[in-house]
């Protein structure tokens, strides 16, 4: 009750004076990477319960020149049944790694807790309660401030991770609580109509969060059959369980950016509230049209400044989200307004990095217009991504029409070649229906092999 008290007053923070991100930077560079077919090998499995394998994305140029040293392995894993069992089996498929990835991250970050940098990244009364409480103590507390918003699903998994696992439950609810206030500097955009190729609505959620950590040696590709709701795809961690990137079955696609630099129109912010890791993930479980995931964002309890993006098959839509403020963007009134560097783009809604960042957002325009009307997953990833140097940590591109997926994780640091994701392979889901959703449980432990797009047949 203590430390829930010490951040009950001042509910609302009022916004500083406005600030510009990045006033010049050098972009250049494609990608030129081979797209690598989903194949998943090596499985492990747990009857009725779960399926992890693993997934090789390899480094060949379309000239056909390796990068041997640059290939990588992510993790795939399929999850079946309610929370708890969920999350029991996700602790179950891979102890030891839940264990190592919760034990780095937890040293990492106390190891932190005195960097600008770091704080910066964080609201600011997140960063003041840190630096007064300690790590611990002022997590707790954004935990016990937050509770009263948050689903018991969300909990109920966690505890089943900590059950099969043995990592603390509240080392695991710790983590969660900070990822889901961390304001990390990302891209987005929804291109649609005539914008596109084929017509349909292609996504961009470009991850550029911290590279110096842990974070990058856990890639994980996460398919949820959850009893309730939609099967759907998280791009992320070994052992998380909020959702930063990813579709659901209902062809819902979720991107995300933290706003550093934002305008006026934010208004404030609040410590109390629902965490925007929970948010995302819950538009993609229970949400079936673009209208549920805007009344979600509309009725939950907002908290800190973000951009969010969802889109569908046939339209995508942009969100400027704070505790005050919930409007909605498509191309004929997108903000913040700006000919110079935020241009508006028909049938496209788009952010570089953060809310009031020229540099990014003009070199992201530069590559919307250019392609404007032959834009596909692939295009984006060589041709716009990449230039813009946005996707540090990972990159996700869906076709919401043709149910296509590109993913591009940032390489661990035991892996050579581009350490980030926008530059470097990117893995190819031809169907994500058929190869991810649609994939039954296992029925007993020798029930290990998995549909797939054939693993010599490059797209």
């Amino acid at each position: 009750m203590m430390l829930l008290l010490l951040i009950l007053p001042m509910l609302s923070l009022s916004q500083p004076v406005v600030h510009y991100c990045h006033d010049t930077i050098h972009f250049e560079g494609t990608n030129e990477f081979d797209m690598v077919p989903l194949c998943a090998h090596s499985c492990t499995v747990i009857p009725s319960a779960g399926r992890h394998c693993t997934v090789t994305i390899d480094a060949t140029f379309a000239n056909g020149t390796t990068l041997a040293d640059a290939t990588m392995q992510v993790n795939l894993v399929h999850l079946y049944g309610s929370a708890y069992e969920m999350g029991m089996a996700a602790g179950k498929l891979q102890p030891n790694a839940v264990r190592s990835f919760y034990r780095e991250t937890w040293s990492y970050l106390q190891s932190q807790v005195t960097s600008i940098e770091f704080l910066r990244s964080l609201p600011t009364w997140l960063a003041d309660a840190i630096a007064d409480l300690g790590l611990d103590a002022a997590l707790d507390a954004t935990y016990a401030a937050s509770r009263y918003y948050t689903a018991s699903h969300f909990y109920e998994e966690m505890q089943g991770l900590a059950d099969a696992s043995g990592v603390e439950y509240m080392e695991i609810v710790r983590l969660h609580m900070l990822a889901g206030l961390t304001q990390g500097k990302c891209s987005m955009f929804g291109a649609w109509g005539d914008a596109t190729a084929d017509g349909n609505t292609v996504q961009l959620r470009a991850l550029d969060w911290d590279m110096n950590g842990p974070f990058r040696n856990y890639p994980q590709l996460t398919v949820y059959h959850p009893t309730e709701g939609n099967a759907f795809l998280t791009v992320g961690f070994t052992g998380f369980v909020g959702g930063l990137t990813g579709l659901s079955s209902a062809l819902l696609g979720i991107s995300e950016i933290g706003v550093s630099f934002p305008d006026a129109t934010f208004g404030s912010e609040s410590r109390l509230g629902l965490p925007f890791i929970y948010l995302l993930r819950d538009i993609l479980q229970f949400d079936t049209t673009l209208d549920d995931a805007l009344d979600r964002m509309r009725t939950v309890r907002r908290t800190c400044d973000l951009i969010l993006g969802v889109g569908n098959a046939s339209t995508f839509r942009g969100v400027e989200y704070s505790y005050a403020t919930l409007d909605v963007f498509d191309d004929t009134n997108m903000r913040p307004k700006n000919d110079t560097w935020h241009p508006p783009i028909d049938n496209v809604v788009y952010w570089g990095m953060d809310w009031l960042c020229p540099a990014y957002s003009s070199m992201l325009a530069t590559g919307l217009s250019h392609y404007h009307g032959k834009i596909t997953g692939e295009t984006a990833a060589r041709y716009i991504s990449a230039p813009q140097h946005s996707g540090t940590n990972h990159v996700a591109l869906y076709n919401l029409g043709s149910r296509e997926v590109w993913i591009s994780f940032g390489a661990p640091t035991s892996v050579g070649g581009p350490p980030n994701a926008y530059a470097r392979p990117y893995l190819y889901i031809a169907d994500v229906a058929a190869e991810l959703f649609n994939v039954s449980p296992p029925t007993s432990d020798l029930d290990t092999s998995m549909p797939t797009s054939p693993c010599t047949n490059k797209q």
